[in-house]
């Protein structure tokens, strides 16, 4: 069995979005997407005071991808175009299929903005092949405790999507996708069966170890190809994984819609700009 190591370590530069601290790994300096994975924005920690306006993410539409939300620490507000409408708390996850097309808004709810709280958000996005790209939008909100916690060696995963110890994740991947996030004690934890896959390895909270390379807080690492990987953490750490088979398609990515030729990303903004992804409402929450 080959054990992966880190090629390399990319920080995660800070966009801030108006008062919401906003760090972004991918892309980035250095590197456009690993595989699949092809996009990640992590929101926060803050605290929000009380009388906040909230997050900005008002209705936007997006075509050709799915996104994955991690709600690590607050309350996120859902609703799409395609008529589904949630609040997800701490713990939980939003798995949203674009897929051809639709508009959703991710707000804060109503007693958030009132009394404020600590929020801390991961979004990540995920290709699609050509073959799904216009496929129908779905969308999955699952609170904490609909998620499982696996316990391997010195880690507790929230599994979301794929296999791990006999445990399934709730959510079925529509391209086979393993994805999760890890909490790490002091430690080791190995993951296998990743011949052949693109590996996402993004440390959100404390450091960890791969093969003796460093990859501090707020880093992404890209590693070598093999079987497995091994990560260790000298102290408490949290880290999002996952794992997906290869996409050897053109990506051409403009804005909110990610596709596979430029006259797609045209004729997105084309049916997007003659209203056929629809509209979403605010939720008040």
């Amino acid at each position: 069995m080959t054990e992966r190591v880190v090629l390399s370590v990319h920080p995660a530069h800070r966009d801030d979005i108006g008062d919401l601290v906003t760090r972004r790994p991918v892309p980035g300096p250095g590197i456009d997407h690993v595989g699949a994975f092809l996009f990640l924005n992590h929101h926060g920690p803050q605290t929000y005071p009380p009388g906040n306006r909230g997050l900005p993410f008002g209705p936007h539409p997006h075509r050709g991808f799915e996104t994955v939300t991690f709600i690590l620490e607050g309350e996120l507000a859902h609703t799409d175009s395609a008529g589904h409408e949630s609040v997800i708390r701490a713990g939980g996850v939003q798995w949203m299929t674009a897929g051809r097309g639709i508009v959703h808004a991710e707000v804060s709810p109503t007693a958030f903005k009132r009394d404020g709280g600590r929020l801390e958000i991961l979004q990540l996005w995920l290709n699609l092949p050509a073959r799904l790209k216009m496929t129908a939008p779905r969308y999955v909100g699952l609170q904490a405790e609909a998620i499982p916690a696996v316990e391997a060696e010195g880690a507790t995963v929230h599994l979301i999507s794929g296999g791990l110890q006999g445990a399934m994740g709730p959510i079925e991947s529509l391209t086979g996708t393993m994805l999760g996030w890890v909490e790490l004690r002091e430690g080791t934890v190995t993951f296998d069966g990743l011949s052949g896959r693109d590996v996402f390895l993004y440390a959100a909270h404390g450091g960890i170890q791969i093969a003796g390379r460093q990859v501090p807080q707020f880093h992404l690492a890209q590693l070598s190809a093999g079987d497995s990987v091994t990560i260790t953490a000298p102290e408490p750490a949290l880290f999002l994984f996952g794992h997906a088979d290869p996409i050897p398609e053109p990506i051409v990515a403009h804005g909110p819609f990610v596709m596979n030729s430029v006259e797609e990303i045209r004729q997105a903004f084309a049916d997007y700009q003659a209203g056929r992804f629809g509209v979403a409402e605010i939720v008040a929450g």
